[in-house]
């Protein structure tokens, strides 16, 4: 186990993401430290959802990696590279049809098994270091009240190792970010939006006010927006807080 990765393992905590970031403030961890949990208490999605996991059943952890000159507007490289790495484990696992709902979702079919958070801390206009949280259902088979959510082993029928899925992530993690402040977000996004959930597709959005419009995804931006076309051949790019697709 681990690599050439320093695993920190916890029977509990708020949130791994919260634990590594205080750990940053009293010590000096290393590169590809990683927090795992086999209980988030309080683990978050992106706005604010909370991911409900059973104890030691799935995969709860975080990963600090550090930059040396990863500019800010290039910061979408990072969902596109955890975003691939994770998939192609999923793949390798026996997962069928997965794919990411943008930004930060991995789907199987239309049910989601994996959610990434990742927060980035800034010196100027650089990326000091990220912290990135990653939620998979792995061995849970009960959802109950979350009908979008399923796991691995509801999807396969297999029972996975948690440290052999996790090893294999983060040995794919660290592969795709192995080079990637020399990547810009139109060298990646290709591989991207071939991977994009319900690309191409009529699909039904809301508004922050509640809106309903259906409208196709058809690509994201360099800047990591999504770029919907809506009626009459109107294209218009969205970011997380102005739009999400009900599926």
């Amino acid at each position: 186990m681990g690599k050439h990765f320093q695993i920190l393992k916890l029977d509990a905590t708020d949130s791994t993401n919260l634990y590594l970031r205080n750990l940053l403030r009293s010590e000096d961890p290393v590169d590809y430290t990683v927090v795992m949990a086999k209980r988030q208490l309080k683990g978050r999605g992106q706005m604010g959802t909370v991911w409900e996991s059973e104890a030691g059943k799935n995969l709860t952890f975080s990963v600090l990696k550090r930059f040396g000159a990863l500019s800010v507007q290039h910061q979408f490289v990072l969902n596109i590279a955890i975003s691939i790495a994770v998939c192609e484990v999923l793949k390798m696992m026996g997962v069928p049809n997965v794919k990411v709902k943008w930004p930060n979702d991995i789907m199987s079919g239309s049910t989601k098994i994996c959610g990434i958070l990742i927060e980035n801390v800034l010196k100027g206009t650089f990326i000091a270091h990220s912290i990135i949280g990653i939620g998979l259902n792995v061995n849970q088979t009960n959802f109950e009240g979350l009908d979008k959510a399923s796991s691995m082993k509801s999807i396969t029928g297999l029972h996975f190792n948690l440290d052999e899925v996790l090893q294999k992530i983060l040995e794919l993690i660290k592969y795709h970010l192995s080079n990637i402040e020399a990547k810009t977000v139109g060298q990646l996004l290709p591989a991207y939006e071939e991977t994009l959930f319900r690309k191409d597709k009529p699909s039904t959005f809301t508004s922050p006010e509640g809106d309903m419009f259906t409208a196709y995804i058809r690509r994201v931006s360099p800047s990591g927006k999504l770029v919907l076309e809506l009626e009459d051949k109107i294209f218009k790019e969205f970011d997380l807080k102005e739009v999400s697709l009900l599926y």
